[in-house]
């Protein structure tokens, strides 16, 4: 715990649903057959209605927050960087087999955008909430295309075409350019585009749970603990320098220390399964995220103080 917040408590729900979806699809009927359902309404509905409304819902005042926003694209830049270059490192190469890499190098950069905003709440109020719904919106639509992008090199789709056709980009792009214009949802219909979003980070991890296998996180230790210790460990120690260099206002410092140390996002699992891939690996290195940000959040923020 740090500053009064019980990082334990904030995750614990996440890693519950998990949890939950695993049982319930490995001990009831609701088996893969109807979880494959689930994955579909999720990428195709629910989560693009969540990216949409997490963006839109809050100004982005740009020009205040230039120097948090450059620190926040390099530090994102950096994993994104990081997790690229895994296969190529002499001793990796011959470790990390290129399509698990080609899942799973997202869980790397992406976060979980519920967690954020839930903890920058708590830590810094409305001001924390503003700088955080930037960082969202400027950041999603570029970690949402670095992730699509080694899946579409190697199950060899066309990658403008792979991005144009995916749910999650065109509704973090059409997001960002709505926020932009000055669009806001109307009153009556926020609370049903709310309740969806809630939806989605429900069913969302319980997927994540019911997809997977733990026998799969074995089999690629290398590559398990390489895109890991780049969510809880470098990004965190590079967004500290970044936000020495930019010399950022406490609050600030401490919005982009949370967003560096969040566990990866849920959708990374149906975003793996929907573009071909097996996304048993990925759902276990959800899970495993969900679990260390207990440890990388009080981290990221003790380098701060």
């Amino acid at each position: 715990m740090l500053g009064g917040v019980n990082y334990a408590q904030l995750l614990i729900p996440d890693f519950s649903l998990i949890l939950c979806g695993y049982l319930v699809c490995r001990y009831t009927a609701l088996n893969r057959t109807v979880w494959e359902q689930v994955e579909s309404l999720v990428y195709y509905f629910l989560f693009p209605v969540l990216l949409f409304h997490s963006i839109v819902k809050s100004p982005l005042d740009l020009v205040s927050a230039s120097h948090l926003i450059a620190a926040g694209v390099l530090m994102g830049l950096t994993g994104i960087a990081a997790a690229y270059l895994l296969p190529f490192l002499p001793w990796f190469s011959t470790h990390i087999e290129p399509r698990e890499h080609a899942a799973s190098a997202q869980v790397a950069f992406r976060f979980n955008s519920f967690v954020a905003l839930a903890l920058a709440d708590k830590l810094a109020g409305a001001e924390g909430l503003s700088l955080i719904a930037i960082l969202i919106g400027v950041c999603v639509p570029m970690f949402n295309m670095a992730a699509v992008w080694p899946m579409a090199r190697h199950s060899e789709q066309h990658f403008l075409r792979a991005m144009m056709r995916n749910p999650l980009v065109i509704a973090t792009v059409t997001g960002l350019i709505a926020n932009l214009s000055g669009f806001s949802i109307p009153l009556w219909i926020d609370p049903t585009v709310s309740r969806i979003g809630a939806a989605s980070l429900a069913l969302g991890l319980m997927a994540a749970g019911a997809g997977m296998e733990f026998s799969h996180l074995a089999r690629a230790k290398v590559l398990g603990a390489s895109v890991l210790a780049i969510r809880h460990l470098l990004l965190p120690v590079t967004a500290w320098c970044l936000s020495n260099a930019f010399g950022l206002p406490p609050t600030q410092q401490i919005i982009l220390l949370v967003f560096s140390a969040m566990p990866t996002a849920s959708s990374c699992y149906v975003l793996a399964t929907k573009m071909g891939y097996s996304g048993s690996y990925v759902a276990g290195l959800v899970t495993l995220s969900t679990l260390l940000a207990m440890f990388s959040l009080p981290f990221a923020l003790s380098l701060g103080q």
